[in-house]
């Protein structure tokens, strides 16, 4: 089967061509163990590339329910799908919640003569209530944009100021790749969410996304947001939630435990998409990066995100104390404790804070991710890394 990943560039002239292999082996996988796969990502991230690797969109086993002439096939579906065999995608399915049930059904059938590939544009907790009947039977693979570790080490400077989204980062100019995360920002408040049943004016959700941008990187202060937005408290955790479910920002939870210190309780947020929080921040070039006060804050959520996506932990956390003490990733994974600092710097030294860390938390070992180009130790089990080296070997 083919691995790669192709996509016009913005002219829709020139293929560039980006191998998927990860997302494919994870998807390969999924389909052996369950009957039903939910592919679950942001819009324009690639999963419709990425299913018709496994079925072409020309195929009767392909549903595509923004297109006419498949909402049509499905008008009656149990004739449409009971008869089919082997794979079976069925794409933007939370457009037809009421197709969960019948699925539930088609998937308990013995022999089993087909498996589901759903494609999603919510995140599972929103397409909870629709999919609860499939419990058991779906296990679900997210998708983000493109991965540094797909990539290579050399795209990073490229990567990092555009961002993971396909027509973003394989845009021929740097004002195309601009232009795309514009229209697509405006598009996904006045179209997206409208269509996910998110029924809160554009404006009122593109302020509140401004407003995260600039916290980018920062322990979430409700109160803070809700006087500078002249909503309730209530009303900004709602849009967190919200813009967190369709994969547009992160939450990142606390680790507190009983260490004798008082610990922050309260998540950090970030914009995930790097290219889309440039675009937030009015950052359109890399010079506009450099000089711009969130460029260490950018990084940090850059290194966060591509270290999430290629290992893939059990469990994931940042750490601080209110005597300043903090880790930017705690990561539990096969049993071990790994600490993260994401580090904008040309040489890394070892800190204060990161002895505490150390102590405090019982790391088994200690990575500090930077933009540069060597490996070295800082200590017993600290050791400064390359981000593109780091998630190249995960």
């Amino acid at each position: 089967m083919n691995i790669l990943h192709a996509v016009r560039d913005i002219h829709g002239s020139i293929w560039t061509v980006i191998e998927r292999q990860a997302d494919l082996l994870m998807v390969r996988g999924a389909l052996r163990r369950s009957r039903v796969v939910a592919l679950l990502g942001p819009r324009q991230c690639g999963k419709t590339t990425l299913a018709r690797q496994f079925v072409p969109p020309d195929s009767l086993n392909y549903f595509d329910l923004e297109d006419p002439r498949s909402v049509a096939r499905l008008s009656e579906p149990d004739i449409a799908l009971r008869p089919l065999k082997k794979l079976v995608v069925i794409d933007e399915i939370q457009r037809r919640p009421d197709l969960f049930p019948l699925l539930r059904v088609l998937a308990d059938r013995s022999p089993l003569p087909a498996r589901f590939l759903i494609l999603g544009s919510a995140s599972e907790d929103l397409l909870q209530q629709s999919s609860e009947t499939l419990a058991g039977r779906l296990e679900t693979v997210p998708l983000e944009g493109f991965r540094l570790s797909d990539l290579g080490a050399s795209a990073q400077s490229r990567h990092w100021l555009r961002g993971g989204f396909p027509l973003a980062y394989t845009a021929r100019r740097e004002s195309d790749s601009v232009s795309w995360r514009r229209q697509f920002l405006q598009t996904f408040l006045e179209r997206d969410m409208p269509q996910l049943g998110i029924q809160i004016p554009a404006i009122a959700l593109r302020r509140f996304w401004n407003m995260v941008a600039h916290y980018h990187g920062q322990i979430w202060n409700a109160a803070e947001l809700s006087r500078a937005l002249a909503v309730s408290e209530t009303t900004v955790r709602r849009y967190l939630d919200l813009m967190t479910g369709v994969f547009m920002v992160r939450q990142l939870p606390p680790w507190f435990e009983n260490l004798g210190k008082r610990q922050v309780k309260s998540p950090k947020v970030y914009v995930r998409d790097s290219g889309l929080l440039h675009s937030l921040l009015g950052i359109t070039n890399r010079l506009d990066l450099e000089n711009h006060p969130k460029v260490g804050a950018s990084w940090e959520g850059y290194a966060v995100e591509e270290v999430l996506k290629s290992f893939r932990p059990d469990e994931a956390y940042y750490w601080a104390t209110y005597n300043g003490a903090e880790l930017d990733l705690l990561l539990f994974k096969d049993g071990r404790r790994i600490g993260i600092e994401c580090k904008r710097a040309d040489a890394p030294e070892f800190t204060r804070s990161m002895r505490s860390a150390l102590t405090d938390l019982k790391l088994d070992h200690l990575y500090v991710l930077y933009p540069g180009d060597k490996t070295y130790e800082l200590g017993k089990k600290v050791e400064v890394v390359p981000l593109g080296k780091f998630v190249k070997a995960k």
